[in-house]
């Protein structure tokens, strides 16, 4: 079958990396070293995706601007204690060389920073699969399409033959505002409600179901 795509972007927490609950427990905890009231689960799930600054004062609004550095500290701390317990979904290395073999030009579009995301590459094992990726402290922090637009343009690829994959509202939003077309993972960060309520191409349960409509319809 022709390929409908050549670009394929994939977030990376949530959506390749088993990361949501860690990303929540540390922004709790952070809050708890600093003697702020910790948000909801579903709260720090929210901003997920975002940009670390644009993050923490998404779900802690009531901190003052000058103890945001603080914040970003005490997360850090929380998250990279934990950083080495962290592995990919099931299936997902597989998926990612299963893609690559097949002629796919494959990126990252992630709101974790360079220095964050070249160690989770490294670890991971999947970094000679990507051929190229664009982080928050690099670009506008999604759901802004900056960096979707780079990346098709690093590839000379257009919008129609771009697939943006991820797990949280701000993905595919960015899709959106790229002109890109979307799939939603619901095994991550955002509920599939919220991921359907942006009319995704599809919205899989499982990374096996992920795999199967990019094995069928990419």
């Amino acid at each position: 079958m022709a390929k409908r795509f050549d670009l394929l972007v994939f977030d990376w927490d949530g959506t390749l990396l088993d990361s949501a609950g860690a990303i929540v427990a540390a922004i709790q905890a952070a809050c708890r070293d600093l003697e702020l009231p910790e948000p909801s689960d579903e709260r720090a799930r929210h901003v997920i995706g975002l940009g670390l600054g644009e993050a923490l004062r998404h779900a802690i609004p009531e901190l003052p601007e000058q103890r945001y550095p603080q914040m970003v500290d005490r997360y850090r701390h929380h998250y990279l204690s934990r950083d080495q317990e962290l592995r990919l979904f099931d299936g997902a290395a597989e998926l990612v060389a299963e893609l690559a073999d097949a002629g796919f030009a494959l990126a990252v579009a992630t709101g974790k920073s360079r220095v964050g995301l070249d160690r989770a590459l490294k670890a991971s094992g999947l970094g000679a699969y990507f051929q190229a990726s664009r982080c928050a402290d690099e670009c506008f922090s999604k759901p802004h399409p900056q960096m979707l637009e780079e990346l098709m343009q690093e590839f000379a690829v257009v919008p129609e033959r771009t697939l943006m994959i991820g797990d949280t509202t701000h993905d595919l939003q960015m899709a959106l505002n790229a002109g890109v077309a979307s799939l939603g993972v619901a095994y991550g960060a955002h509920p599939a409600a919220a991921l359907d309520a942006l009319a995704p191409l599809a919205r899989l349960q499982k990374v096996e179901d992920l795999a199967a409509w990019l094995r069928t319809h990419a």
